[in-house]
């Protein structure tokens, strides 16, 4: 893969010479003819006339050769990269133009064609993320739309016993609640991919911030009779809060989600160089390197089998929130032995916090 810019043949030498010297030698052929006329005949009025057609006919001459030398080097490159904005802009871009010259030796016209292929590489992977995109919404939408018009046909029974009755509209709201969450984090992430988060970063304590999210988690952990181990150190930061809770929420919701019953969750929070480093880590199932190299994509699910609980959306929303703080997050995990995710705040914390 080329990572360098290529160098432009920019003036052509070799072109700018051969047209040089057929002026040159046309000039030679015209005083070598002007001579060879007045060797011949006293009479300067047929000189003149002589001299004025050999001049018409060089003219035409190098009319002539800069007209092939532009259809050449200039229409021609120009019609096909007209063609292929044509094509590119009525969606076809599968376009892709064949440069001449080799790499290193381009000129202008050759660096347009590779940047237009490059465009339309872009705008091909483009189409398919959204074409899976709306796939993929479709099939979320899909399948709790079925369990509502299900259930709520089955509640039409009125021979239906309270328990019985109660137990179907639980299952309506978990599949309109399970809608909900699917639009609040399309909409959530749509505004973070298109940068339309206006809040602005504030001090504040990531400690307070990190803690107040795992409490609301106790309930779920008692539940599931989970051991829960925090290391939070005093640690304030300049960042953008909201933001931050949608991290901590959606990993420690896949941290209860994964972690079978007995198991233990680990949170901690240190400084590492003057940045602020948060781990969430579980005994849950764990995750194969082929699901780990893709966690963070949208509608990504490694585990099907609590696709019922999740639409795919957490960990990329999680990406690119982190992504937009200017940190980093990395994810270590092995099948059957749990999962640790490790989040670096980058220059964020703020250094009079206690210790």
């Amino acid at each position: 893969m080329r990572n360098k810019k290529p160098k432009t043949a920019g003036f052509s030498f070799v072109g700018a010479l051969s047209f040089f010297l057929l002026v040159a030698f046309l000039m030679q052929v015209a005083i070598l003819v002007y001579d060879y006329i007045q060797e011949r005949t006293q009479n300067n009025g047929l000189i003149a006339v002589l001299i004025l057609i050999v001049i018409v006919i060089f003219a035409l001459f190098c009319t002539l050769f800069d007209w092939v030398r532009r259809k050449i080097t200039v229409e021609r490159p120009t019609r096909k990269i007209l063609d292929a904005t044509e094509k590119i802009a009525k969606g076809d871009f599968s376009v892709r133009l064949d440069i001449t010259h080799e790499y290193g030796k381009y000129n202008e016209y050759d660096l347009i064609m590779e940047n237009l292929n490059k465009m339309a590489g872009e705008l091909s992977k483009t189409e398919i993320l959204k074409t899976d995109f709306i796939s993929n919404v479709s099939h979320e939408v899909k399948t709790p739309l079925a369990v509502i018009q299900n259930y709520a046909t089955l509640l039409q029974d009125e021979n239906l016993d309270s328990e019985t009755r109660k137990s179907y509209l639980q299952t309506l709201v978990g599949a309109s609640k399970r809608i909900t969450d699917l639009i609040t984090n399309i909409l959530k992430l749509n505004k973070l991919e298109n940068q339309e988060i206006q809040e602005e970063t504030k001090r504040f304590s990531l400690t307070d911030a990190l803690a107040e999210s795992v409490l609301e988690f106790e309930p779920l952990i008692e539940k599931k009779n989970l051991r829960l181990e925090c290391d939070l150190e005093d640690i304030t930061v300049v960042s953008i809060q909201s933001l931050l809770e949608i991290v901590w929420n959606n990993l420690l919701s896949n941290a209860v989600k994964f972690t079978p019953d007995g198991g233990q969750i680990t949170v901690t929070l240190a400084r590492k160089n003057g940045d602020a480093e948060i781990t969430v880590s579980d005994t849950g199932a764990g995750i194969s390197p082929k699901t780990g190299a893709r966690i963070f994509e949208k509608f990504y699910q490694g585990d099907i089998s609590h696709a019922r609980e999740g639409n795919g959306l957490g960990l990329a929303l999680v990406k690119k929130v982190i992504d937009l703080l200017g940190g980093e997050i990395a994810v270590q995990s092995e099948l059957g032995k749990g999962s640790k995710f490790t989040i670096l705040l980058k220059g964020v914390v703020y250094e009079n916090s206690l210790a």
